[in-house]
C-alpha cells in the first residue's frame, strides 16, 4: 500500500521529447546513406552518357551548323530543315523506308505468330525443329545480305537457276530498280521473323488452360477458339511486337549496305543509309544531322504510342 501510496503521490512519469537527429552532412544527403555503391554502377553510367546523351547533344547542335567533319563548322541556323522541304532524294529514302516496314512488320509479325503456333505442341524432336526456325534470327544481318546476294544474283544466281529450270523468265531481283527493295524486305523478313516467334512462343504457353478446354467443352471449334479465346490473350503481346518491329524497320541501314549500298539507281536508299550517305560519303554533316533529329523524334513518338496504349489499357482493366 505504501508503494502505491507513493506512486500516487509522483503521479505518471512525464515523458521526455525525444532528441532530433542531427542533420545529415550535404555529402551523405547527396550520394546516400552508402555512397560507395555508386562505384560499382558509374562505370555503366559513364559508358551511357558517353555513349547516347552525348551523341545526341551533339548531333542536335550539328544540325544547326554547316559542317563537313574536316573544317571548323558554320552556324547556320534552320538552313538544313528548311532544305530538306525541297529535297527529293530525302522524300524518295522515306518512301523506301514506308515500303519496308509496311512488308516487314504485319508479315513478320503474323509469320512469327503463325510458325509460334506450330511449334508449341509436345511432338518428336519440337527442339530440332524450334532450332532450325531460329537460326536465321541468330545470323548477323550483314551475314544475311552477303549469303542472299550471292542467292539473288541476276547472272549467277541460285533463285535465277531454279526459275530457269522451272521455265520461268529470269528476274533481276537485286539489280532491277523495280524489285529490289520487295526482294530486301524479303530477306529482312527471313531474319526478323526469329523474335516475334520466340515472344509468341512464351505468350502462348502463359495462356491458361482452363480457358482453351472450357471453350471446347462448349463445342467451339479450333477457329473459334483462337479468334475468342487465344488472340484476346495475345493482343498485347501482338502490339509490343507492331511497335517493336517498326522501330527495326525504320532503322534499316545494315541489310541494305550489305546487298546493294542504295542501288540500282538509289532504288533502295532508305532513311538511315541516307544519314549515313550524307553524312560520311559526301561530308554533309549537319544536313544529315539534321535528318537524324527528325527520324529520333519520329522514332519516339512510334514508341510512345506503345507506351500510351499500355497506360490506356491497364487503367481500363483497372
Amino acid at each position: 500500500m505504501a508503494a502505491g501510496a507513493t506512486i500516487g503521490r509522483r503521479g505518471p512519469r512525464a515523458e521526455r521529447p525525444a532528441a532530433s537527429a542531427p542533420p545529415r552532412p550535404f555529402v551523405q544527403r547527396l550520394l546516400g546513406d552508402h555512397p560507395t555503391a555508386l562505384l560499382f554502377v558509374a562505370p555503366a553510367v559513364i559508358v551511357i552518357i558517353g555513349l547516347s546523351v552525348v551523341p545526341i547533344v551533339w548531333t542536335v547542335v550539328l544540325s544547326f551548323k554547316s559542317s563537313d567533319l574536316i573544317t571548323p563548322a558554320r552556324w547556320i541556323g534552320t538552313a538544313n530543315y528548311k532544305a530538306l522541304q525541297h529535297d527529293h532524294a530525302f522524300r524518295e529514302s522515306i518512301k523506301h523506308t514506308l515500303i519496308y516496314t509496311a512488308l516487314f512488320v504485319p508479315i513478320s509479325t503474323g509469320l512469327g505468330l503463325v510458325l509460334a503456333m506450330a511449334l508449341n505442341r509436345q511432338i518428336r524432336f519440337i527442339g530440332i525443329y524450334r532450332t532450325a526456325i531460329l537460326a536465321p534470327f541468330i545470323v548477323a544481318v550483314t551475314a544475311q545480305g552477303v549469303l542472299f546476294s550471292y542467292i539473288f544474283d541476276e547472272r549467277f544466281g541460285v533463285a535465277n537457276s531454279v526459275l530457269d529450270k522451272l521455265g520461268i523468265p529470269t528476274q533481276g531481283f537485286l539489280g532491277d530498280p523495280t524489285q529490289a527493295i520487295y526482294v530486301i524486305a524479303l530477306i529482312g523478313i527471313w531474319g526478323g521473323v526469329g523474335f516475334p516467334l520466340v515472344v509468341y512462343l512464351a505468350a502462348l504457353q502463359d495462356v491458361p488452360r482452363e480457358l482453351i478446354d472450357a471453350a471446347a467443352v462448349d463445342g467451339a471449334r479450333r477457329w473459334a477458339i483462337l479468334r475468342h479465346v487465344i488472340l484476346p490473350q495475345l493482343w498485347p503481346v501482338t502490339i509490343f511486337l507492331l511497335v517493336w518491329q517498326a522501330l527495326q524497320a525504320l532503322q534499316l541501314f545494315e541489310l541494305v549496305y550489305a546487298t546493294t549500298r542504295g542501288g540500282p539507281i538509289e532504288s533502295t536508299v532508305t532513311i538511315v543509309y541516307y544519314i549515313f550517305h550524307e553524312a560520311f560519303q559526301v561530308f554533309h554533316a549537319g544536313y544529315a544531322a539534321a535528318v537524324a533529329v527528325l527520324v529520333a523524334i519520329f522514332l519516339v513518338l512510334v514508341a510512345g504510342l506503345q507506351f500510351g496504349f499500355t497506360v490506356v489499357r491497364r487503367r481500363l482493366a483497372a
